[in-house]
């Protein structure tokens, strides 16, 4: 198992399967992009699979969500899934994507074992998408997630960061068009990980004012907090339910105590936190010839170093030198 020194045990592996992205949203690179890893250095698919294997089959993975940058940029994804879902146990399987793309792909997917997507949206509203992601592919996004539900990629997840003063009034409009269209709606508090390090608490929009926001417009009721176990969400019933809306306040309300998460970045460094500010390198282990049992033994030896929580709460708190596409969500 994947113990740290402070019991907590990680069973959710997030899989990062390239750092290139095909939208600039402000809140995680500039305008121009940044400067993609270089393709040898990348792991290759069956390298890839590999590690997945030794997770779940020797380290206790339950589950494995495939994330990026973009993953559906990822040429040969179908059958990365595939692999996974081939194994024994079989672990369960999601994926995060702007969902650009994802109509046309999502029945492969599927037909790969995939079990469900969360797909990004901040915004209903085209004008507000391209200011956001400086791209005018809102109506892709929206045929993305309409596509996966046909698909039976279900529940499909929706993300949404609500930015001051640009999206921060649509957040009951969000919801009702999740609502309506069977989607579970998630409120993601923006968190300092953005290329620019251009991320303040000041201009955050918190838990706290994403309630108020919603509670605005629906009577919102707590659902049973003993039923959360490890998962980021404060799960609140809208209008009496069953449907639900989900706010994660990862600075403001960290839920760090529960965490079951490891990393794996595109180019093979496992990340215990998020917001490490260290890496253990198995892609170097995984070329110079070295067993399972050895590459277990160094990511083991990674998470049980995991610090008790992010820190960002802490004056002296680092952004991590990498921005959220090179680690993976």
């Amino acid at each position: 198992m994947l113990t740290d020194s402070y019991g907590r045990v990680a069973t959710d592996l997030r899989v990062s399967l390239t750092d290139r992205c095909n939208l600039r949203c402000t809140y995680c690179m500039p305008p121009e992009g940044l400067e993609w890893l270089p393709k040898p250095e990348l792991l290759t698919d069956d390298e890839l699979n590999r590690l997945i294997r030794i997770g779940v089959t020797i380290l206790g993975i339950e589950e494995v969500r495939f994330t990026g940058g973009e993953p559906l940029l990822r040429r040969g994804l179908p059958g990365i899934i595939a692999a996974a879902t081939a194994l024994s146990p079989r672990p369960r399987t999601a994926l995060t994507t702007n969902g650009i793309g994802l109509d046309r792909m999502a029945p492969a997917l599927a037909e790969a074992g995939l079990d469900r997507v969360n797909v990004s949206l901040d915004t209903l509203r085209p004008e507000v998408f391209e200011k956001l992601a400086r791209r005018r592919r809102l109506g892709d996004v929206l045929d993305g997630m309409a596509g996966a539900a046909a698909a039976g990629l279900t529940p499909v997840k929706v993300n949404a960061v609500l930015m001051r003063d640009i999206n921060d009034d649509e957040a009951p409009e969000l919801l009702r068009y999740c609502i309506e269209h069977g989607y579970q709606l998630r409120f993601i508090e923006q968190m300092p990980l953005d290329a620019q390090h251009g991320w303040r608490r000041d201009t955050m929009i918190t838990a706290d004012e994403i309630l108020d926001r919603l509670s605005a417009a629906f009577t919102l009721e707590a659902a049973d907090a003993s039923t959360r176990g490890s998962a980021p969400a404060e799960l609140f019933y809208v209008d009496g339910g069953p449907a639900t809306v989900g706010v994660i306040g990862s600075v403001t309300r960290p839920f760090c105590g529960a965490c079951d998460r490891v990393r794996l970045t595109a180019d093979g460094q496992i990340r215990n936190c998020l917001f490490a500010r260290e890496e253990s390198d198995l892609r170097s282990l995984l070329r110079d010839g070295a067993t399972d049992d050895e590459i277990a033994d160094r990511w083991t030896a990674a998470v049980a170093t995991k610090l008790p929580g992010h820190g960002i709460n802490d004056p002296t708190f680092l952004q991590p030198a990498r921005p959220m596409s090179a680690i993976g969500g």
